[in-house]
């Protein structure tokens, strides 16, 4: 069985770069075309997908948050990581991490959740 346990600070201040990192058991990243997703649901709103890294490697975003997030992988550990740099309060949100299931847009494994707030 996959499983996936997200990992990272609780609290980031204003203007600096969120960083998780999602390790996944039971289950290669690389394996054939599955992709591996990071999503977002802020307090009181529903949950946003924010992008994801393929098997191969290729990364695809939300165009809201493209231009500060970066999703990279080392490929050694399992692990892929979430990076959100110049963040506001507005990044408050409890972050999954999941597998996407090939070509489709749903997903079948997915960690517990991390809840990052954004406060000076």
């Amino acid at each position: 069985q996959v499983q996936l346990q997200e990992s990272g600070p609780g609290l980031v201040k204003p203007s600096q770069t969120l960083s998780l990192t999602c390790t996944v058991s039971g289950g290669s990243i690389t394996t054939n075309y599955y992709a591996w997703s990071w999503i977002r649901q802020p307090p009181g709103k529903g949950p946003e997908w924010i992008g994801h890294i393929t098997n191969g490697g290729n990364t695809y975003y939300n165009p809201s948050v493209k231009s500060r997030s970066s999703i990279s992988r080392d490929t050694a550990k399992n692990q892929f990581t979430l990076q959100v740099s110049s963040v506001t309060p507005e990044d408050t949100a409890v972050y999954y991490c999941a597998r996407r299931v090939p070509r489709s847009y749903e997903y079948d494994y997915w960690g517990q959740g991390t809840q990052v707030t954004v406060s000076s």
